[in-house]
């Protein structure tokens, strides 16, 4: 009886330790999964990295535009203004003068693009300050706002200067308006070609107010 007493304390003996070091072995299980964590935590950081190089170059790309605009209504307003012919004939006292500031819409289409020309100079400071702080929230908001009432602007000076131009090629037949071009070609010419830079601006403008508001939703 002595015998058999032995070999049953041992095994139960056995086993016991086996639970311990089970249990020891379950309560350092959690901590397995924790060198996951850098992985994660790296493709964090490469998302970040490259939203903020996507912001910076399309600040970049923003300023770039506001300088081609620039460029284009300046070239509008220079042909409007100095747009002036004047048909000669053989007396001077019968003489037929065309000149911008006798419409009341190229008027409208010079001061109306001298004001968003006007508002891109002084936009470069805002446009030039998100390329250094590409994640500022303000000052793309800013130029948002603006950009969108000049673009309005821009498009209604226009429009009206581009309807005044149809008519003075092709007149009206139902009001009894002739169109001018056949005497004044040079007028007619010069115009035509400062509603051009103009439309230019206005898409420009379109490709502003998209980019600052993509900008602005990558931000959220």
């Amino acid at each position: 009886m002595a015998t058999t007493a032995a070999p049953e304390s041992s095994s139960s003996t056995a086993i016991n330790v086996g639970d311990k070091a089970g249990a020891g072995d379950k309560g350092k299980a959690p901590l397995v999964p924790l060198p996951a964590a850098a992985p994660k935590a790296k493709l964090f950081g490469r998302a970040k990295a490259m939203g903020t190089w996507r912001r910076h170059v399309s600040s970049v790309f923003d300023f770039i535009l506001r300088v081609v605009a620039i460029g284009a209504i300046l070239a509008a307003i220079i042909t409007m203004v100095t747009t002036d012919e004047t048909l000669p004939f053989f007396t001077q006292l019968f003489q037929f003068h065309a000149s911008y500031d006798q419409m009341p819409a190229f008027t409208f289409f010079v001061i109306g693009n001298a004001i968003a020309g006007g508002y891109l100079v002084l936009s470069l400071c805002y446009s030039m300050f998100t390329i250094i702080r590409p994640r500022v929230v303000g000052a793309r908001l800013l130029l948002l706002i603006f950009d969108t009432v000049m673009m309005a602007l821009t498009t209604a000076a226009a429009s009206s200067a581009a309807a005044i131009v149809y008519l003075a090629h092709n007149g009206n037949t139902s009001a009894n308006w002739v169109g001018i071009c056949q005497q004044f070609q040079n007028f007619c010419q010069r115009t035509s070609g400062a509603i051009v830079p103009s439309f230019v601006a206005v898409v420009i403008f379109m490709l502003l107010v998209i980019m600052s508001a993509l900008s602005l939703r990558c931000r959220r």
